[in-house]
């Protein structure tokens, strides 16, 4: 498994979302299962991003519908960067 690295700006739209049903996110966490990726661990932020995801997926083509899906519904804007480990 790939990992990568999801960053997310929740839209207004998604603000809404989340104040109406603040257990969406756990939801969603479980979409991503569904797609095929499996979330690794979760942070909200403070500053540019609201949420950084570790996320591990079998490859770039998984990622990318886990990235583009959720990002079409007009609730987050996602960055998506490939993560490589560094051997010490």
């Amino acid at each position: 498994m790939a990992t990568y690295v999801l960053l997310t700006k929740v839209t207004a739209a998604g603000v809404k979302t989340l104040q109406s049903n603040p257990r969406r996110i756990k939801k969603v966490n479980e979409e991503i299962e569904a797609m095929g990726a499996r979330v690794v661990a979760q942070y909200a932020t403070l500053g540019r991003y609201d949420f950084v995801n570790i996320v591990e997926a079998k490859d770039n083509e998984t990622i990318s519908r886990v990235s583009v899906g959720l990002g079409a519904r007009g609730t987050v804007q996602i960055e998506t960067l490939s993560a490589i480990p560094i051997e010490t």
